[in-house]
């Protein structure tokens, strides 16, 4: 058996191997009886510490790897991903969002551009200061008012914005919570399909993404394989394991999240499902704590490959009942982390 790496791991010259000549060569640890004659993609493994080890040349972004046991021919195979432009990223995302569409709907005689929401304004005041890329998975209703309502009198602005801003689907609307743990592949799909048409027609279809986060990040698998079908093969969540927190971890297993939760992204090669794991969920803490958090991802080299922030809107909005009056100041500080640590 493979022990490092497995099926689905995406590896990158920082921390898995040592580029040369035009590939990634990475070591490879496979498990089996000592006195077996093991061959990985034809090369010798030797016998160090109870394990074989093998160094193999990764070439393509997609990379199949044959474990050969030469005494028996049984063998074992993984496919693992070489990702060549990944490390050293980060982006903002905001979860829970339709207010800010409300506004839109009920100021558009008035607004000459959608950044006169002061919502979408301190989005636009973050990307045009740091450059960042932003992603804003969204309801399709709330009390009074649902997508269809929206003008497409912006549209042309939305799709002059579309170099770094995206609109995702989320959930059909806020509450219930965890709407979609039992959900079947249908309900999915179906309310995914009401929003994405929306989108495509407030907005355009240079809006959209193949990258989404699902309203509490749980579902069977028969939900994500709608999401996925829908276009959103990339799903991000928390993967939290071995502690009393919400999993946000869609159908994955516990094994499967244990990985996770040491990493910053696996994909699930079965489903055809990229997982991507959220550093900071900024309104989770205070202010002062924002950095100090985000130092104790930096100091692992995994978690810290790729940044993903993320906070939810209703924490923008004085009357909501647990507003956060320093909203902007959040933000920003957690952007302006990233940028300081050098991420781009």
């Amino acid at each position: 058996t493979f022990s490092s790496p497995i099926d689905g791991d995406m590896l990158n010259a920082t921390n898995d191997g040592i580029l040369t000549e035009g590939s990634l060569r990475i070591p490879v640890r496979i498990q089996a009886p000592a006195g077996s004659r093991i061959k990985v993609n034809g090369i010798a493994a030797r016998f160090v510490d109870g394990f074989f080890l093998a160094d193999i040349p990764l070439k393509d972004y997609k990379n199949v790897i044959t474990a050969v046991e030469e005494n028996t021919g049984l063998q074992q195979q993984i496919t693992v991903y070489w990702l060549k432009n990944f490390t050293g990223k980060y982006r903002l995302s905001l979860d829970d969002n339709i207010w800010f569409l409300k506004d839109l709907s009920v100021n558009s005689g008035k607004y000459k551009s959608i950044f006169e929401n002061p919502y979408l304004g301190l989005l636009k005041e973050v990307h045009d200061t740091y450059g960042t890329k932003i992603h804003i998975n969204i309801f399709y209703q709330t009390d009074g008012f649902n997508l269809s309502q929206l003008t497409t009198a912006f549209k042309n602005e939305w799709k002059e914005n579309a170099g770094w801003l995206r609109l995702s689907f989320h959930a059909l609307q806020e509450m219930p919570d965890r709407p979609y743990l039992n959900a079947g592949y249908e309900e999915v799909k179906r309310d995914c399909a009401k929003v994405q048409h929306e989108i495509r027609r407030f907005a355009g279809e240079e809006l959209m993404s193949p990258v989404t986060t699902l309203h509490w990040g749980e579902a069977r698998v028969e939900g994500s394989r709608a999401l996925r079908d829908a276009g959103y093969t990339t799903q991000v969540g928390y993967f939290n394991v071995d502690n009393d927190l919400s999993p946000v971890s869609y159908y994955l297993d516990v094994d499967q999240r244990r990985h996770l939760s040491k990493r910053a992204i696996w994909r699930d090669n079965k489903e055809g499902i990229t997982f991507v794991r959220i550093s900071q969920v900024i309104n989770m803490f205070p202010l002062e704590q924002i950095v100090p958090m985000l130092e104790e991802v930096k100091k692992d080299p995994r978690r810290s490959e790729f940044i993903e922030l993320m906070i939810h809107e209703q924490y923008f909005y004085p009357h909501y009942e647990a507003y956060q009056p320093d909203f902007r100041q959040k933000v920003l500080t957690a952007v302006k982390w990233a940028a300081d640590n050098g991420y781009e």
